[in-house]
């Protein structure tokens, strides 16, 4: 009776020992139990190293292997097969035991041939001396004809060796030679070829490639003489009209002078004969109230203008038009003259000549003694040049 109660009480505590169980698996971790972030990225760090390192090492491990192989001698059965005994030949190249050799206009880099780039560079600028030189004699023979159409390809290697020495290209003898034909293969292609009667090789410039070379005046050159048809009469009127258009300007130009210089001469005329007829009028009858025309071109005329005749011509046609003037022949001293007079009576001029005296009066009665005294003065100046005119033609006694 007293053993089953106990028995009872330890089949009570098993659900309680599972319920513990089943709560510390639901709990959450500790913090420690998994890696944080630091210790993640040094951890994906060394991961990252170890297999770089690991990679470099089994490319320099394959390289080294790879070197250690000769190469296949060219043109051995071995070169068409694949073989773990040796590596192929590569192009551009030569082998022979093992070892490469690589043509010219190449140069080893690594186990290639690759182009060398200082020959190119120098077979080019070769090739475009060799156009130039090809190109410019054509140019010159087409524009003055004093070149040549077709070069030949001896001469132009001979010039290339003087050219090199210019130059100091810094290549061997070898490299040079291989530089100079590939620049003249490259000509080749684009200059035209042929050969002449001997058998040598000659070089021409294309027409399309030498107008690229002609300078500006040999195209203007050119131009007229494929126009000269059309040029001519063109030229030969544009001159004429130039030369007709010049004279027609001088034409003009004279005769505004002559006209002007007409005029000029004409007022003088009028002011000697005026001067000169008022003054044989005042000299109780002693002068002549005429003057001879021809002695008054004389004295009127430059030397100069004594050579043109239409000039006086004009001065005589002014004079033959005023009605103030006379014009009739007169016997002077044993010839027979024509003289020129001036008409007093009625004339404009001498009434001016009074009225200006009036006011002269006037101004001298207002208390303008200065100025009508230097008036007078003027007055008598000119009365003096005139005098001297007078006495220069012989009409006036001294």
């Amino acid at each position: 009776m007293a053993s089953t109660p106990k028995r009872r009480k330890s089949l009570h505590k098993t659900p309680n020992h599972e319920s513990s169980s089943l709560a510390w698996f639901l709990t959450e971790p500790s913090p420690d139990l998994f890696p944080s972030k630091e210790e993640f990225l040094r951890l994906l760090a060394v991961v990252s190293i170890a297999l770089s390192v690991a990679i470099g090492c089994n490319y320099a491990v394959s390289v080294l292997n790879r070197q250690s192989k000769p190469f296949c001698d060219s043109g051995g059965a071995s070169e068409d097969s694949v073989s773990d005994d040796c590596e192929p030949c590569p192009n551009n190249g030569e082998c022979f035991e093992g070892k490469l050799e690589c043509f010219h206009g190449y140069k080893k880099h690594g186990r290639l041939c690759v182009e060398d780039g200082e020959i190119n560079q120098t077979a080019k600028k070769l090739s475009e001396w060799v156009q130039l030189r090809v190109c410019e004699a054509y140019v010159q023979f087409l524009c003055d004809g004093t070149g040549t159409i077709w070069v030949q390809e001896m001469g132009l290697w001979k010039e290339l060796d003087g050219y090199r020495l210019n130059r100091n290209f810094g290549l061997s003898n070898d490299s040079f030679v291989y530089t100079k034909q590939k620049a003249l293969e490259a000509v080749e292609s684009l200059l035209e070829t042929r050969r002449d009667s001997n058998g040598v090789k000659e070089l021409k410039c294309p027409d399309w490639l030498a107008e690229r070379y002609k300078p500006f005046l040999c195209y203007i050159r050119q131009w007229i003489l494929e126009n000269t048809l059309y040029l001519l009469p063109i030229s030969t009127l544009l001159v004429g009209f130039i030369t007709l258009l010049v004279l027609l300007l001088r034409r003009v130009r004279r005769s505004r002078y002559l006209s002007s210089r007409a005029e000029q001469l004409y007022q003088q005329v009028c002011d000697i004969l005026e001067e000169n007829a008022i003054m044989a009028k005042n000299v109780n009858g002693e002068g002549e109230p005429w003057v001879v025309a021809s002695q008054l071109r004389d004295h009127l005329l430059l030397p100069r203008e004594r050579k043109d005749p239409l000039l006086w011509k004009k001065v005589e046609e002014l004079v033959q038009e005023d009605s103030r003037l006379d014009q009739y022949p007169k016997l002077v001293k044993g010839e027979s003259k024509v003289v020129w007079e001036w008409q007093v009576e009625g004339s404009l001029s001498s009434s001016r000549m009074k009225a200006k005296g009036r006011m002269n009066k006037l101004k001298s009665s207002w208390g303008m003694c200065d100025s009508s005294a230097q008036q007078q003065q003027e007055e008598h100046q000119q009365q003096q040049q005139q005098r001297h005119t007078l006495k220069a033609l012989g009409l006036l006694n001294s």
